[in-house]
């Protein structure tokens, strides 16, 4: 059985408080990208009944793909494209493509497997523009989505505010269809989030003063902290990435008012 289509269950009774979500698949504003760190087949299976009408991408996170059967890894990249789901390969896992010098061949393999988006990053291995020129086009060359994260995983090597920057305008002018900015996990001493966890708003400002797209932009956001920073920053349409899968309803509700914490929002006229 698979969740949310046909008559909804308070349909004709109760509505979404905070409106103007978009709800139709395949969503161009407002998409949730799930991090899948090592689900069974049958727990994908799962999460696709629940979800799959919330979850725009799910990324095989890291190098766990190395650790599947080609078999068993197939069937699981079939089950979420079939549920129109686009499935992208780990950052880290195109980052140890590049260390061990195999990343032609990878790209080979990683479309024979199913895949049908790539990550580019460099959050632990360092690479030149030109070299992730030179990856960024080969992954539209082969015709897959391309999609980066810039920033960096390690908290004392995080980039200055203006080299970030800088990175997400020269991915967006190679033609990636989204830059993520990087959060990992723990969305703590990384990226836009302070040490304690919450978004540096001003980092957030300097990047949009800078004259970049926000429909361009993917926040990494796996806390509910950061989760509601940006819905009531951006929208209940914003990008967002790092979604934990056993959360992907609960984000949901964030998004339409069926939470306390925006709920309040608009009751309070602070969000329509």
């Amino acid at each position: 059985m698979q969740n949310a289509t046909g008559r909804m269950a308070w349909e004709g009774i109760l509505t979404h408080p905070m409106t103007g979500r978009v709800t139709e698949k395949p969503r161009k504003i407002g998409k949730t990208v799930c991090s899948d760190l090592g689900l069974s087949l049958e727990e994908a299976k799962m999460v696709i009944s629940n979800c799959a009408p919330y979850i725009d991408r799910i990324k095989l996170a890291f190098g766990t793909t190395v650790l599947y059967s080609e078999e068993y890894l197939m069937a699981k990249i079939k089950a979420f494209r079939d549920a129109d789901i686009v499935v992208n390969t780990g950052g880290t896992c195109g980052e140890i493509a590049m260390y061990e010098g195999v990343f032609d061949r990878w790209l080979e393999h990683a479309k024979y497997l199913g895949f049908n988006a790539i990550e580019v990053s460099d959050g632990t291995i360092n690479v030149t523009d030109k070299e992730r020129c030179e990856m960024i086009e080969k992954v539209l060359k082969a015709g897959f989505e391309c999609c980066t994260e810039v920033g960096k995983k390690m908290e004392e090597a995080q980039l200055e505010m203006s080299e970030a920057i800088r990175q997400i305008k020269r991915d967006l002018a190679y033609g990636v269809s989204t830059v993520t900015v990087e959060s990992r996990g723990s969305a703590k001493g990384v990226g836009v989030f302070d040490k304690n966890g919450k978004v540096k708003a001003d980092d957030v400002e300097a990047i949009l003063d800078a004259g970049i797209d926000p429909t361009r932009l993917t926040w990494e956001a796996p806390t509910k902290v950061g989760q509601e920073f940006f819905i009531a920053y951006f929208g209940n349409n914003v990008n967002l990435a790092n979604v934990r899968v056993n959360e992907v309803i609960a984000l949901e509700g964030l998004r339409c008012g069926l939470r306390g914490d925006t709920l309040d929002k608009v009751v309070r006229g602070l969000v329509k």
